[in-house]
């Protein structure tokens, strides 16, 4: 009998990779979207969709109905907390086997970023949740240079302000094989775990910049910022302020060292290495072509 896995933060980066990573597998996938018009995604991967909202419990319990495991990732921001909670409420009321939860690296109470401490919050909730749990707590993501494609299309350079941090950056995809490997092994095989995970290698965003250059075919530059700077582009791309706030602890953070490591977790859940920051800027190299050119 197949298992009925909702999928939360449905229209994400990283929800609808996994969807993407359980497709043919013996599940019933439901996916949680708070905007009905937001749908189409989730159903063109083979996913029953339900409208709710992590921030309105009452608006949970539909979803919830008959569902055996949850993937549960929650909205950035300082409301985190709470709709974790919420769906934790929703999912204990509804008989959920299994939570399999999206946290962040790092996650700590003296983390040295607000979301961070956030994610620590809900960590704990998670432990005591009374049913079958894993988090996943994954490094910085490959896929957050495509921000940068924009610039680097157009001028050949990215910005940003880490300074010469050095990341064990992950690729998303990899990290939604792993959810996904979580959530096809019986419900006691990860029950209790906390997954760090990494990518191959810690790398500087010269370096970056060098393997993007690579697939490219042309010269890709990294220039460093200020926080002050990189806060105003933020903003003016319409960025939320908290937001703002959060990236730039992160990036002071990084800048700092914090994010120079890598674990071999990966491989012990897959069985094969994490995908390198090369084959992630093949893969992605039209992303970064300027419109004219692709």
């Amino acid at each position: 009998m197949s298992r009925t896995v909702l999928i939360t933060g449905a229209t994400g980066t990283v929800s609808t990779a996994l969807m993407n990573a359980l497709r043919g597998a013996e599940v019933d996938l439901r996916a949680l979207v708070r905007d009905g018009s937001a749908a189409d995604g989730p159903r063109e991967r083979g996913a029953e969709v339900f409208a709710g909202d992590l921030g309105d419990a009452r608006s949970l319990p539909p979803a919830f109905e008959g569902v055996r495991d949850l993937w549960l990732l929650t909205p950035n921001g300082p409301r985190a907390p709470e709709n974790a909670m919420n769906a934790v409420w929703a999912a204990r009321q509804a008989g959920v086997e299994r939570v399999v939860r999206l946290s962040v690296v790092g996650a700590a109470h003296d983390a040295p970023n607000r979301s961070g401490r956030l994610h620590a919050l809900s960590d704990r909730e998670i432990e005591r949740c009374g049913m079958r749990w894993t988090i996943l707590r994954p490094h910085w993501f490959m896929q957050n240079l495509l921000n940068e494609a924009g610039d680097i299309a157009a001028t050949g350079t990215f910005s940003l302000n880490m300074a010469s941090a050095r990341i064990g950056m992950i690729d998303v995809r990899d990290v939604a094989e792993c959810a996904a490997r979580v959530l096809l092994d019986d419900p006691d095989r990860h029950h209790g775990e906390t997954y760090t995970l990494t990518g191959p290698r810690s790398l500087t965003f010269d370096e970056v910049a060098g393997e993007l250059g690579l697939a490219l075919g042309r010269p890709v530059t990294y220039l460093p910022v200020g926080d002050e700077a990189k806060r105003r582009t933020l903003l003016g791309h319409g960025v939320p302020e908290w937001i703002a706030d959060m990236l730039e602890e992160y990036a002071r953070a990084y800048a700092s060292g914090w994010g120079d490591f890598t674990t071999d977790t990966l491989a012990g859940l897959l069985g094969r290495p994490p995908r390198d920051i090369a084959g992630f800027a093949r893969d992605h190299a039209p992303a970064f072509i300027p419109a004219r050119d692709g």
